[in-house]
C-alpha cells in the first residue's frame, strides 16, 4: 500500500548540515573498523534501511540490530526473524533503553574479536581491541546501545533525532572500542512512503513534515493493516485509546473528529497528540512493517 498516494504532500526531505558533515567524516574512519552495528527501528526495518550500508562496509563484520523491539508484538519480532533469516542475516533484537537483547550483541561484537584477533595472529600481529561503529538512521537508539554496552552513561542520548552531532570513539573494554556516530540518512529520499514511515516514528527532524498530513497518514496505515494483519496489532488501537472509531473514515476525516471529540476543535493539537502517544507506545505494539510476502 502506497500511504502518501491520498495526499498532497510536500516532499519530506532532511539533510541536515551536521550530517552531510557527519557522514563525509564517517566514511574516512570507516578505514579503520573492522565491525560495524547497523541499528534500525524494529517498528520500520526496511524504512530504516540506509541504502548505502552495503557499500560502506563491504568486507566488514556487519551486525544488524533492531531496537525498539518492546514497541511492536512477538509474533511479528518472529515474523522478522524469518523473514531476514531468508535474506541470509540474523537480527539481533534490543530495548536498549532498558537493556534487553545487550548481552547477545556484546557476545556477537566478542565472536568478531576472536575471529579478527585470529587472522592477525596468523598474521605475525599482536592482538587488539576490535574497532566498532554504530550507524543508523537519526533517534533509532544508538547512543543509548553504546551507554548500555559500556554500562553507564557517556554519549548524550534522547529521544529526539540529531542530538549525536559528533564522531567520537569510546572505550568499551579491553577487547572493544566503539565509534559514536551521529545517525546518517540519504541526501535524498526517493521513497516517500518509507519517508513518512520516518516522520510518524520520529526518526526525522520535524522541520521536514506537516504534523497534520502525518497524522492523517498514521490513520489510514493503521487502519489498512488492521485490514490485512488483524491477528498482529492490537485490536482496534485508535478506538481504544479515544474511544472514536476510525475504521469508516479516512485519515484526514478522523483527525478532524478527534480535535472536535477531545481538543476543542484544535486540530494541530490532535495531531501532534496522536503522534506522540504513537510514538510512546500509548496506542500499543504496533509495526508499521510487515515482512515482504
Amino acid at each position: 500500500m502506497s500511504i502518501t498516494q491520498n495526499y498532497k504532500l510536500n516532499l519530506i526531505q532532511w539533510y541536515p548540515g551536521h550530517i552531510a558533515k557527519a557522514e563525509k567524516n564517517l566514511k574516512e574512519q570507516l578505514k579503520r573498523v573492522d565491525v560495524v552495528f547497523e541499528v534500525r527501528d524494529a517498528r520500520i526495518p526496511l524504512a530504516t534501511h540506509h541504502p548505502q550500508i552495503a557499500e560502506w562496509v563491504e568486507g566488514k563484520t556487519r551486525v544488524l540490530i533492531l531496537n525498539r523491539v518492546d514497541m511492536i508484538t512477538p509474533q511479528m519480532r518472529s515474523l522478522w526473524i524469518d523473514w531476514f533469516k531468508r535474506q541470509g542475516e540474523t537480527p539481533y533484537f534490543t530495548n536498549a533503553q532498558h537493556g534487553k537483547g545487550i548481552a547477545e550483541v556484546a557476545r556477537a561484537a566478542q565472536a568478531a574479536g576472536v575471529e579478527l584477533n585470529k587472522r592477525r595472529s596468523d598474521r605475525g600481529m599482536l592482538p587488539r581491541p576490535v574497532r566498532a561503529v554504530v550507524i543508523g538512521f537519526p533517534n533509532v537508539g544508538k547512543s543509548a546501545l553504546i551507554n548500555r554496552l559500556l554500562g553507564r552513561r557517556v554519549v548524550e542520548s534522547a529521544a529526539r533525532p540529531g542530538v549525536t552531532r559528533q564522531l567520537r570513539w569510546v572505550r568499551i573494554s579491553e577487547h572493544l572500542e566503539l565509534l559514536d556516530a551521529p545517525g546518517v540518512i540519504p541526501a535524498r529520499l526517493e521513497d516517500q512512503d518509507a519517508a513518512l514511515k520516518l516522520a510518524i516514528c520520529d526518526d526525522i527532524g520535524d522541520a521536514s513534515y506537516d504534523n497534520q498530513l502525518v497524522a492523517a497518514a498514521l490513520v489510514d496505515l493503521l487502519n489498512y493493516l488492521e485490514a490485512v494483519a488483524t491477528d498482529l496489532l492490537p485490536k482496534k488501537p485508535l478506538e481504544s485509546r479515544y474511544q472514536l472509531d476510525s475504521i469508516s473514515e479516512t485519515g484526514e476525516a478522523y483527525l478532524h473528529a478527534l480535535a472536535e471529540h477531545r481538543y476543542k476543535g484544535d486540530v494541530e493539537r490532535a495531531a501532534r497528540q496522536l503522534l506522540t502517544d504513537f510514538r510512546k507506545g500509548l496506542l500499543g505494539e504496533i509495526a508499521l512493517e510487515i515482512p515482504p510476502n
